[in-house]
């Protein structure tokens, strides 16, 4: 029998709340979305980024569907900056970021899936301008990005798509498949969820041959290199070595790739517990402190052993993912020890949010991730856990799923 909600629905509902109350002072002045520092004020010195504006966009287009006061009207600003500054209208596509007025010389499939993201719970939550939204970054994104003989998408364009970089990156195409979901299940279009499958097919080919360690960097012809960035380990979108928060997070959304299938693979169960065990065994409290490690080397390692918010967050959503997809109370009982962790030292009662970065020693510290840019993997972990696997989230909370 499928598991039930392994943590307090009532404590998730509360810490959902007082996460959106805290992003509430997000809109950037040149539209879009602002970093937000420790205190949930926007950080003007920052670029508006399209991944950040993206997932606000999400986060409080949940929230307005949820009916949470003015939380549409958030919405609307995160969206008027991707329709807005953030969208290339003489190449197509989006800037990754906007500072000063100045765009870089980028069009990443990262941002971009974020951008699908938006704008498909956008368009669950009803907010003007959504479909219309959805069907331009589908079709960008399908042109520019997809590499049909791969099968995963290509990760970064220069500004007019003249230019494709060298490097073939696994993170993008995770929030791919991410957004495929979500897209497929709004749209109606199962090929979406297929095409979904096809990417997590290839991934986790190399992630079993490495112990279930996902290579997240190839060469242009999706070669993995192992060594991709050892002398910046802590980067935070391309760490050296293994990613820890990436096995759950992977474990997570295969889970709901299958249940978003007519007819999946027994595969996709297996691989998400394998993938949460890898995580487990390498990544939480390893090396005599709670908390889990962010990155790993190829025999599991630890490289850098900050303790990122996110993980744990998404820890949480793959432990009651698999909690109600299994009925093993394992996966219960570790979750709910990683929400008291999350509790203990991740919750800043003082100022709002949860602390991005901590050190080994659980202290807060901002040298990859300075303030409290961004809500997504927070909220998520507030709402995952309190719905059945599929549909995706939007959707689900949409048609009454939320426990």
């Amino acid at each position: 029998m499928p598991g039930a909600v392994a943590l307090d629905p009532r404590a998730l509902a509360a810490e959902f709340d007082r996460l959106i109350d805290f992003g509430r002072r997000f809109p950037h002045p040149a539209g879009g979305a602002a970093w937000l520092d420790e205190r949930g004020q926007p950080d003007l010195s920052k670029p508006v980024h399209t991944w950040i504006t993206a997932r606000m966009a999400h986060v409080y287009s949940v929230a307005h569907i949820l009916g949470v006061d003015g939380a549409g009207e958030l919405a609307d600003r995160a969206l008027a900056g991707l329709t807005g500054p953030l969208h290339d209208r003489q190449a197509g596509g989006w800037f990754s970021s906007l500072l000063d007025g100045q765009f870089p010389n980028e069009k990443a499939c990262y941002a971009h899936a974020f951008v699908v993201l938006a704008a498909s719970s956008s368009q669950v939550a009803g907010r003007p301008g959504a479909a219309e939204l959805l069907t331009e970054a589908l079709q960008v994104w399908q042109d520019r990005f997809w590499d049909s003989d791969a099968a995963r998408f290509v990760d970064r364009w220069n500004r007019d798509f003249s230019d494709l970089d060298p490097y073939r990156g696994v993170n993008g195409n995770m929030h791919g498949v991410e957004a495929l979901i979500a897209a497929g299940d709004v749209t109606g279009n199962a090929e979406l969820h297929e095409q979904a499958l096809q990417i997590a097919s290839r991934v986790m080919e190399h992630a079993r041959q490495q112990g279930w360690r996902i290579p997240e960097h190839f060469d242009p012809d999706w070669r993995p290199q192992p060594n991709h960035n050892r002398d910046h380990p802590d980067d935070p979108f391309q760490p050296y070595g293994a990613t820890v928060g990436h096995a759950y997070e992977w474990a997570r959304l295969l889970l709901h790739l299958e249940a978003s299938l007519p007819n999946p693979p027994a595969w996709l169960n297996d691989a998400a517990a394998a993938l949460f065990d890898r995580g487990v065994a390498d990544g939480w409290a390893v090396d005599g402190s709670p908390g889990f490690v962010y990155t790993t080397d190829w025999e599991g390692k630890p490289v850098v052993r900050d303790r990122m918010h996110w993980v744990a967050a998404e820890a949480i959503g793959a432990g009651t993912a698999l909690h109600r997809r299994t009925g093993q109370p394992r996966f219960a009982e570790l979750t709910r020890t990683w929400w008291g962790y999350v509790e203990t030292y991740l919750m800043d009662r003082e100022a709002g949010s949860w602390h991005h970065q901590l050190d080994r020693n659980n202290r807060p510290i901002g040298t990859v991730w300075p303030g409290k840019p961004d809500l997504y993997h927070a909220v998520q972990a507030t709402l995952i856990p309190r719905l059945p696997l599929a549909p995706s989230l939007a959707s689900g909370i949409a048609a009454g799923a939320l426990d």
